[in-house]
Protein backbone atom coordinates (compact mmCIF):
# COMPACT_ATOMS: atom_id res chain seq x y z
CA UNK A 1 0.00 0.00 0.00
CA UNK A 2 1.33 3.43 -1.01
CA UNK A 3 0.95 6.97 0.32
CA UNK A 4 -1.51 9.21 -1.53
CA UNK A 5 -0.40 12.15 -3.71
CA UNK A 6 -2.82 14.76 -2.40
CA UNK A 7 -0.71 17.86 -1.66
CA UNK A 8 -0.59 20.76 -4.14
CA UNK A 9 2.24 23.26 -4.63
CA UNK A 10 0.61 25.95 -2.44
CA UNK A 11 0.35 23.55 0.51
CA UNK A 12 3.92 22.35 -0.07
CA UNK A 13 5.15 25.98 -0.03
CA UNK A 14 3.37 26.61 3.28
CA UNK A 15 4.95 23.41 4.63
CA UNK A 16 8.39 24.88 3.82
CA UNK A 17 7.52 28.19 5.50
CA UNK A 18 5.86 26.43 8.43
CA UNK A 19 8.91 24.27 9.01
CA UNK A 20 11.33 27.20 8.97
CA UNK A 21 9.31 29.67 11.07
CA UNK A 22 9.61 28.35 14.60
CA UNK A 23 10.89 30.20 17.64
CA UNK A 24 14.31 31.14 16.23
CA UNK A 25 13.31 34.34 14.44
CA UNK A 26 11.78 35.76 17.64
CA UNK A 27 14.86 35.30 19.81
CA UNK A 28 18.06 34.80 17.78
CA UNK A 29 18.84 38.51 17.63
CA UNK A 30 19.81 38.26 21.33
CA UNK A 31 22.83 35.92 20.89
CA UNK A 32 23.69 37.73 17.65
CA UNK A 33 23.80 41.07 19.49
CA UNK A 34 25.82 39.45 22.29
CA UNK A 35 28.67 38.88 19.81
CA UNK A 36 29.23 42.64 19.80
CA UNK A 37 28.16 43.16 16.17
CA UNK A 38 26.49 46.43 15.22
CA UNK A 39 22.97 46.48 13.80
CA UNK A 40 24.34 46.78 10.27
CA UNK A 41 26.33 43.56 10.56
CA UNK A 42 23.53 41.69 12.31
CA UNK A 43 21.27 42.46 9.36
CA UNK A 44 24.08 41.48 7.00
CA UNK A 45 24.38 38.15 8.83
CA UNK A 46 20.65 37.50 8.24
CA UNK A 47 21.01 38.46 4.57
CA UNK A 48 24.14 36.31 4.09
CA UNK A 49 22.58 33.29 5.82
CA UNK A 50 19.45 33.80 3.72
CA UNK A 51 21.45 33.89 0.48
CA UNK A 52 23.31 30.70 1.43
CA UNK A 53 19.97 29.07 2.28
CA UNK A 54 18.58 30.22 -1.08
CA UNK A 55 21.58 28.65 -2.84
CA UNK A 56 20.76 25.48 -0.92
CA UNK A 57 17.14 25.81 -2.01
CA UNK A 58 18.15 25.92 -5.70
CA UNK A 59 20.42 22.93 -5.08
CA UNK A 60 17.65 20.87 -3.53
CA UNK A 61 15.27 22.05 -6.25
CA UNK A 62 17.65 20.34 -8.68
CA UNK A 63 17.92 17.21 -6.53
CA UNK A 64 14.12 17.00 -6.39
CA UNK A 65 14.18 16.11 -10.10
CA UNK A 66 15.99 12.84 -9.31
CA UNK A 67 13.01 10.97 -7.86
CA UNK A 68 9.32 11.04 -7.02
CA UNK A 69 9.79 8.94 -3.87
CA UNK A 70 9.54 10.14 -0.27
CA UNK A 71 12.67 10.49 1.84
CA UNK A 72 14.17 13.80 0.77
CA UNK A 73 17.90 14.14 1.41
CA UNK A 74 18.06 10.48 2.47
CA UNK A 75 16.79 9.39 -0.94
CA UNK A 76 19.04 11.85 -2.79
CA UNK A 77 22.17 10.57 -1.04
CA UNK A 78 21.11 6.98 -1.70
CA UNK A 79 20.80 7.70 -5.42
CA UNK A 80 23.95 9.86 -5.66
CA UNK A 81 26.24 7.73 -3.51
CA UNK A 82 25.40 4.56 -1.61
CA UNK A 83 23.41 3.08 1.24
CA UNK A 84 26.07 3.91 3.86
CA UNK A 85 25.91 7.70 3.49
CA UNK A 86 22.14 7.77 3.12
CA UNK A 87 21.72 5.58 6.21
CA UNK A 88 24.04 7.80 8.26
CA UNK A 89 21.89 10.79 7.32
CA UNK A 90 18.74 8.89 8.28
CA UNK A 91 20.36 7.78 11.51
CA UNK A 92 21.48 11.35 12.26
CA UNK A 93 17.92 12.56 11.69
CA UNK A 94 16.47 9.91 13.99
CA UNK A 95 19.11 10.31 16.72
CA UNK A 96 19.87 14.05 16.52
CA UNK A 97 18.59 16.29 13.74
CA UNK A 98 14.92 15.28 13.57
CA UNK A 99 14.09 13.90 17.01
CA UNK A 100 16.23 16.52 18.76
CA UNK A 101 14.48 19.31 16.84
CA UNK A 102 11.05 17.86 17.65
CA UNK A 103 11.98 17.59 21.35
CA UNK A 104 13.40 21.12 21.43
CA UNK A 105 10.38 22.67 19.71
CA UNK A 106 7.97 20.81 22.01
CA UNK A 107 9.91 22.09 25.03
CA UNK A 108 9.95 25.68 23.70
CA UNK A 109 6.20 25.40 23.03
CA UNK A 110 5.62 24.30 26.63
CA UNK A 111 7.93 27.05 27.96
CA UNK A 112 6.04 29.68 25.93
CA UNK A 113 2.72 28.36 27.21
CA UNK A 114 4.11 28.41 30.75
CA UNK A 115 5.01 32.10 30.35
CA UNK A 116 1.36 32.82 29.55
CA UNK A 117 -0.34 30.26 31.81
CA UNK A 118 1.90 28.93 34.62
CA UNK A 119 2.25 25.14 34.51
CA UNK A 120 2.59 23.39 37.90
CA UNK A 121 5.85 21.50 38.47
CA UNK A 122 4.30 18.23 39.62
CA UNK A 123 7.53 16.40 40.52
CA UNK A 124 9.58 19.31 41.81
CA UNK A 125 10.59 17.36 44.93
CA UNK A 126 12.44 14.88 42.69
CA UNK A 127 14.09 17.45 40.43
CA UNK A 128 17.57 16.69 41.81
CA UNK A 129 17.30 12.97 40.97
CA UNK A 130 19.76 12.23 38.18
CA UNK A 131 21.00 9.46 35.94
CA UNK A 132 24.82 9.49 35.75
CA UNK A 133 24.71 13.08 37.15
CA UNK A 134 23.87 14.18 33.61
CA UNK A 135 20.21 13.40 32.97
CA UNK A 136 17.60 14.95 35.28
CA UNK A 137 14.28 13.41 34.15
CA UNK A 138 12.14 15.16 36.80
CA UNK A 139 13.58 18.66 36.36
CA UNK A 140 10.97 21.05 34.89
CA UNK A 141 8.51 18.16 35.08
CA UNK A 142 5.40 20.23 34.35
CA UNK A 143 6.89 21.73 31.19
CA UNK A 144 8.18 18.31 30.10
CA UNK A 145 4.75 16.71 30.59
CA UNK A 146 3.13 19.39 28.41
CA UNK A 147 5.90 19.01 25.81
CA UNK A 148 5.43 15.24 25.67
CA UNK A 149 1.65 15.66 25.52
CA UNK A 150 2.01 18.04 22.54
CA UNK A 151 4.16 15.48 20.66
CA UNK A 152 1.66 12.69 21.40
CA UNK A 153 -1.32 14.88 20.42
CA UNK A 154 0.19 16.01 17.11
CA UNK A 155 1.41 12.50 16.29
CA UNK A 156 -2.15 11.29 16.78
CA UNK A 157 -3.44 14.08 14.54
CA UNK A 158 -0.88 13.20 11.83
CA UNK A 159 -1.97 9.57 12.16
CA UNK A 160 -5.42 10.60 10.85
CA UNK A 161 -4.15 11.73 7.43
CA UNK A 162 -1.70 14.01 5.69
CA UNK A 163 -4.47 16.35 4.45
CA UNK A 164 -5.59 17.01 8.02
CA UNK A 165 -2.03 17.66 9.16
CA UNK A 166 -1.25 20.04 6.28
CA UNK A 167 -4.61 21.82 6.64
CA UNK A 168 -3.66 22.60 10.25
CA UNK A 169 -0.25 23.80 9.02
CA UNK A 170 -1.86 26.08 6.41
CA UNK A 171 -3.98 27.78 9.06
CA UNK A 172 -1.16 28.16 11.60
CA UNK A 173 1.44 29.27 9.03
CA UNK A 174 -0.98 31.86 7.68
CA UNK A 175 -1.48 33.16 11.22
CA UNK A 176 2.31 33.18 11.83
CA UNK A 177 3.00 35.17 8.68
CA UNK A 178 0.21 37.63 9.51
CA UNK A 179 1.58 38.05 13.03
CA UNK A 180 5.12 38.67 11.80
CA UNK A 181 3.88 41.24 9.25
CA UNK A 182 1.94 42.99 12.02
CA UNK A 183 5.10 43.12 14.17
CA UNK A 184 7.13 44.44 11.22
CA UNK A 185 4.62 47.22 10.56
CA UNK A 186 4.34 48.07 14.26
CA UNK A 187 8.11 48.16 14.67
CA UNK A 188 8.78 50.34 11.63
CA UNK A 189 5.86 52.78 11.80
CA UNK A 190 4.97 52.92 15.49
CA UNK A 191 8.38 52.88 17.13
CA UNK A 192 9.38 54.97 20.13
CA UNK A 193 9.93 58.58 19.13
CA UNK A 194 13.45 58.65 20.60
CA UNK A 195 15.89 59.15 17.68
CA UNK A 196 17.81 55.88 18.11
CA UNK A 197 17.80 54.61 14.54
CA UNK A 198 21.16 56.13 13.66
CA UNK A 199 22.67 54.66 16.81
CA UNK A 200 21.31 51.22 15.96
CA UNK A 201 22.76 51.18 12.49
CA UNK A 202 26.10 52.88 13.00
CA UNK A 203 28.55 50.99 10.80
CA UNK A 204 31.14 50.48 13.57
CA UNK A 205 34.35 48.63 12.89
CA UNK A 206 34.27 45.55 10.70
CA UNK A 207 33.82 42.41 12.82
CA UNK A 208 36.17 39.45 12.77
CA UNK A 209 35.21 36.58 10.50
CA UNK A 210 34.74 34.33 13.54
CA UNK A 211 32.21 36.72 15.12
CA UNK A 212 30.34 37.14 11.86
CA UNK A 213 30.10 33.38 11.34
CA UNK A 214 28.97 32.96 14.96
CA UNK A 215 26.12 35.38 14.19
CA UNK A 216 25.35 33.55 10.95
CA UNK A 217 25.19 30.26 12.86
CA UNK A 218 22.35 31.69 14.95
CA UNK A 219 20.58 32.77 11.77
CA UNK A 220 21.06 29.34 10.18
CA UNK A 221 19.16 27.74 13.08
CA UNK A 222 16.18 29.97 12.19
CA UNK A 223 16.54 29.17 8.46
CA UNK A 224 17.02 25.43 8.96
CA UNK A 225 14.46 22.99 7.61
CA UNK A 226 14.22 24.49 4.11
CA UNK A 227 14.71 21.11 2.42
CA UNK A 228 12.49 19.01 4.68
CA UNK A 229 9.41 19.17 2.46
CA UNK A 230 11.20 16.86 0.01
CA UNK A 231 10.77 14.07 2.58
CA UNK A 232 7.05 14.09 1.71
CA UNK A 233 7.59 13.97 -2.08
CA UNK A 234 5.58 10.73 -2.22
CA UNK A 235 2.46 12.68 -1.20
CA UNK A 236 2.98 15.77 -3.39
CA UNK A 237 1.39 16.07 -6.83
CA UNK A 238 3.94 16.30 -9.68
CA UNK A 239 6.84 16.29 -7.15
CA UNK A 240 9.69 16.82 -9.63
CA UNK A 241 8.23 20.24 -10.41
CA UNK A 242 6.28 21.20 -7.29
CA UNK A 243 8.88 20.29 -4.66
CA UNK A 244 11.37 22.58 -6.42
CA UNK A 245 8.87 25.46 -6.60
CA UNK A 246 7.86 24.98 -2.96
CA UNK A 247 11.42 25.01 -1.62
CA UNK A 248 12.53 28.14 -3.50
CA UNK A 249 9.26 30.03 -2.91
CA UNK A 250 9.17 29.13 0.78
CA UNK A 251 12.76 30.24 1.36
CA UNK A 252 12.16 33.57 -0.44
CA UNK A 253 9.09 34.30 1.70
CA UNK A 254 10.85 33.43 4.95
CA UNK A 255 14.03 35.32 4.05
CA UNK A 256 12.06 38.53 3.39
CA UNK A 257 10.15 38.17 6.67
CA UNK A 258 13.31 37.48 8.71
CA UNK A 259 15.24 40.47 7.37
CA UNK A 260 12.31 42.85 7.81
CA UNK A 261 11.42 41.73 11.32
CA UNK A 262 15.01 42.08 12.52
CA UNK A 263 15.14 45.55 10.97
CA UNK A 264 11.93 46.33 12.86
CA UNK A 265 13.40 44.99 16.12
CA UNK A 266 16.39 47.31 15.84
CA UNK A 267 14.15 50.19 14.84
CA UNK A 268 12.53 49.97 18.27
CA UNK A 269 15.49 49.07 20.51
CA UNK A 270 19.24 49.69 20.29
CA UNK A 271 21.44 46.65 19.71
CA UNK A 272 23.14 46.91 23.12
CA UNK A 273 19.74 46.47 24.76
CA UNK A 274 19.31 43.09 23.02
CA UNK A 275 22.85 42.12 23.98
CA UNK A 276 22.05 42.78 27.65
CA UNK A 277 18.85 40.71 27.69
CA UNK A 278 20.38 37.30 28.39
CA UNK A 279 19.52 33.98 26.78
CA UNK A 280 16.21 33.52 28.65
CA UNK A 281 14.68 36.68 27.21
CA UNK A 282 12.70 36.60 23.97
CA UNK A 283 13.50 39.66 21.86
CA UNK A 284 10.12 39.81 20.12
CA UNK A 285 8.29 39.86 23.46
CA UNK A 286 10.44 42.73 24.73
CA UNK A 287 9.91 44.71 21.51
CA UNK A 288 6.16 44.14 21.59
CA UNK A 289 6.12 45.15 25.25
CA UNK A 290 7.93 48.40 24.40
CA UNK A 291 5.40 49.12 21.63
CA UNK A 292 2.12 47.99 23.17
CA UNK A 293 2.75 47.22 26.83
CA UNK A 294 1.37 44.04 28.37
CA UNK A 295 -1.07 43.58 25.47
CA UNK A 296 1.86 43.36 23.07
CA UNK A 297 3.62 40.81 25.26
CA UNK A 298 0.51 38.63 25.29
CA UNK A 299 0.07 38.90 21.50
CA UNK A 300 3.69 37.86 20.86
CA UNK A 301 3.49 35.07 23.43
CA UNK A 302 0.46 33.68 21.58
CA UNK A 303 2.30 34.08 18.25
CA UNK A 304 5.33 32.16 19.55
CA UNK A 305 3.07 29.42 20.92
CA UNK A 306 1.40 29.15 17.49
CA UNK A 307 4.76 29.20 15.68
CA UNK A 308 6.32 26.44 17.74
CA UNK A 309 3.16 24.33 17.70
CA UNK A 310 2.85 24.66 13.92
CA UNK A 311 6.52 23.91 13.25
CA UNK A 312 6.30 20.93 15.60
CA UNK A 313 3.34 19.58 13.64
CA UNK A 314 5.22 19.82 10.33
CA UNK A 315 8.43 18.23 11.68
CA UNK A 316 6.46 15.28 13.03
CA UNK A 317 4.87 14.86 9.60
CA UNK A 318 8.07 15.16 7.56
CA UNK A 319 10.61 13.15 9.56
CA UNK A 320 8.24 10.20 9.80
CA UNK A 321 8.30 10.04 5.97
CA UNK A 322 12.09 9.83 5.99
CA UNK A 323 12.04 6.87 8.39
CA UNK A 324 9.25 5.33 6.30
CA UNK A 325 11.49 5.48 3.21
CA UNK A 326 14.44 4.03 5.15
CA UNK A 327 12.24 1.10 6.18
CA UNK A 328 11.16 0.57 2.56
CA UNK A 329 14.86 0.18 1.72
CA UNK A 330 15.26 -2.24 4.67
CA UNK A 331 17.52 0.11 6.62
CA UNK A 332 15.16 0.82 9.50
CA UNK A 333 12.71 -1.18 11.58
CA UNK A 334 10.70 -3.00 8.90
CA UNK A 335 7.29 -2.17 10.39
CA UNK A 336 7.99 1.54 9.87
CA UNK A 337 7.26 0.95 6.16
CA UNK A 338 3.64 0.09 6.98
CA UNK A 339 0.89 2.35 5.62
CA UNK A 340 -2.39 2.60 7.49
CA UNK A 341 -5.14 0.98 5.37
CA UNK A 342 -7.69 3.73 6.10
CA UNK A 343 -5.71 6.92 6.67
CA UNK A 344 -2.82 6.08 4.30
CA UNK A 345 -0.20 7.42 6.69
CA UNK A 346 3.07 5.80 7.85
CA UNK A 347 1.52 5.25 11.27
CA UNK A 348 4.24 3.06 12.80
CA UNK A 349 6.99 5.38 11.58
CA UNK A 350 5.12 8.19 13.33
CA UNK A 351 5.00 6.05 16.47
CA UNK A 352 8.76 5.34 16.48
CA UNK A 353 9.53 9.03 15.98
CA UNK A 354 7.16 9.97 18.80
CA UNK A 355 8.72 7.55 21.29
CA UNK A 356 12.33 8.67 20.79
CA UNK A 357 11.41 12.38 20.75
CA UNK A 358 9.54 11.95 24.04
CA UNK A 359 12.57 10.17 25.54
CA UNK A 360 14.74 13.16 24.57
CA UNK A 361 12.25 15.56 26.17
CA UNK A 362 12.27 13.53 29.40
CA UNK A 363 16.06 13.31 29.42
CA UNK A 364 16.53 17.03 28.95
CA UNK A 365 19.59 16.38 26.77
CA UNK A 366 18.08 17.78 23.59
CA UNK A 367 19.54 21.24 24.25
CA UNK A 368 23.00 19.74 23.73
CA UNK A 369 21.80 17.94 20.62
CA UNK A 370 20.24 21.02 19.03
CA UNK A 371 23.53 22.90 19.40
CA UNK A 372 25.01 20.49 16.86
CA UNK A 373 22.00 20.23 14.53
CA UNK A 374 23.27 22.93 12.16
CA UNK A 375 26.75 21.37 11.95
CA UNK A 376 25.34 17.88 11.29
CA UNK A 377 22.72 19.11 8.82
CA UNK A 378 25.18 21.19 6.76
CA UNK A 379 27.59 18.28 6.55
CA UNK A 380 24.91 16.31 4.70
CA UNK A 381 23.71 19.36 2.74
CA UNK A 382 27.27 19.69 1.39
CA UNK A 383 27.34 16.02 0.35
CA UNK A 384 23.95 16.43 -1.33
CA UNK A 385 25.19 19.46 -3.32
CA UNK A 386 28.26 17.52 -4.45
CA UNK A 387 25.91 14.68 -5.38
CA UNK A 388 23.90 17.01 -7.63
CA UNK A 389 27.07 17.98 -9.54
CA UNK A 390 27.98 14.30 -9.80
CA UNK A 391 24.58 13.38 -11.26
CA UNK A 392 24.71 16.25 -13.76
CA UNK A 393 28.29 15.43 -14.79
CA UNK A 394 27.39 11.78 -15.39
CA UNK A 395 24.24 12.97 -17.23
CA UNK A 396 22.05 10.87 -14.97
CA UNK A 397 20.13 14.10 -14.36
CA UNK A 398 19.39 15.71 -17.72
CA UNK A 399 16.73 18.27 -16.74
CA UNK A 400 17.60 21.96 -16.79
CA UNK A 401 18.26 23.33 -13.30
CA UNK A 402 18.05 27.09 -12.56
CA UNK A 403 21.38 28.71 -11.57
CA UNK A 404 23.30 25.47 -12.14
CA UNK A 405 26.26 25.03 -11.59
CA UNK A 406 26.69 28.37 -9.75
CA UNK A 407 24.17 27.60 -6.99
CA UNK A 408 25.57 24.23 -5.81
CA UNK A 409 29.22 25.34 -6.17
CA UNK A 410 28.69 28.53 -4.16
CA UNK A 411 26.59 26.61 -1.63
CA UNK A 412 29.38 24.05 -1.17
CA UNK A 413 31.97 26.83 -0.64
CA UNK A 414 29.81 28.62 1.94
CA UNK A 415 28.83 25.37 3.66
CA UNK A 416 32.44 24.19 3.96
CA UNK A 417 33.47 27.60 5.32
CA UNK A 418 30.64 27.46 7.86
CA UNK A 419 31.63 23.93 8.92
CA UNK A 420 35.27 24.99 9.30
CA UNK A 421 34.47 27.97 11.53
CA UNK A 422 31.92 25.97 13.52
CA UNK A 423 34.53 23.27 14.11
CA UNK A 424 37.02 25.98 15.10
CA UNK A 425 34.71 27.88 17.47
CA UNK A 426 32.56 24.99 18.79
CA UNK A 427 35.07 22.15 18.63
CA UNK A 428 33.58 19.96 21.37
CA UNK A 429 30.02 20.18 20.03
CA UNK A 430 31.15 19.61 16.44
CA UNK A 431 33.17 16.53 17.35
CA UNK A 432 30.22 15.25 19.40
CA UNK A 433 28.06 15.65 16.32
CA UNK A 434 30.54 13.71 14.18
CA UNK A 435 30.71 10.91 16.77
CA UNK A 436 26.91 10.72 17.06
CA UNK A 437 26.59 10.43 13.28
CA UNK A 438 29.37 7.81 13.20
CA UNK A 439 27.54 5.85 15.91
CA UNK A 440 25.13 4.83 13.16
CA UNK A 441 27.80 2.65 11.48
CA UNK A 442 27.20 -0.46 13.66
CA UNK A 443 23.43 -0.05 13.12
CA UNK A 444 24.03 0.09 9.36
CA UNK A 445 25.82 -3.26 9.46
CA UNK A 446 23.09 -4.65 11.73
CA UNK A 447 20.41 -3.86 9.13
CA UNK A 448 22.67 -4.95 6.26
CA UNK A 449 23.31 -8.37 7.86
CA UNK A 450 19.63 -8.71 8.64
CA UNK A 451 18.83 -8.07 4.97
CA UNK A 452 21.31 -10.77 3.91
CA UNK A 453 19.76 -13.27 6.33
CA UNK A 454 16.29 -12.50 4.95
CA UNK A 455 17.54 -12.99 1.37
CA UNK A 456 19.17 -16.33 2.24
CA UNK A 457 16.20 -17.67 4.18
Amino acid sequence: MQLRRVLNVQTATLVVAGTMIGAGVFKKIVPMAATGLSGKYILLAWVAAGIVTLLGAFTFAGLAKLTTESGGAYEYLRICYNDVLSFLLGWACFAIIGSGSIAALAFIFAQSLNALIPIPDLFQQWSSVSVFHFIFPFADSGIKIVAIASIVLLTGYNYLGVKKATALNNIITGAKIAGIIFLIIAGIFFENKTPIVAKNFSPGSAPSIQLFFAAMLSAFWAYDGFSNVSAAAGEIKNPKKNVAIAIVSGVCIVMALYILINYAFMHVMPVHQFAAMGENKIAATEVAGALMGNTGRIIISVLIILSTFGALNVLILLYSRLYYRMAQENFFFSKAASVHPKYRTPHLSLFYSMIWSCVLVASGTFDVLTNIVVFSAYTFYTLAAIGLIKMKTKKVLKEKIPFYPAAPILFIIFALTLLFYTLLNNTAQSITGILLVASGIPFYYFFKNKNKQNENS
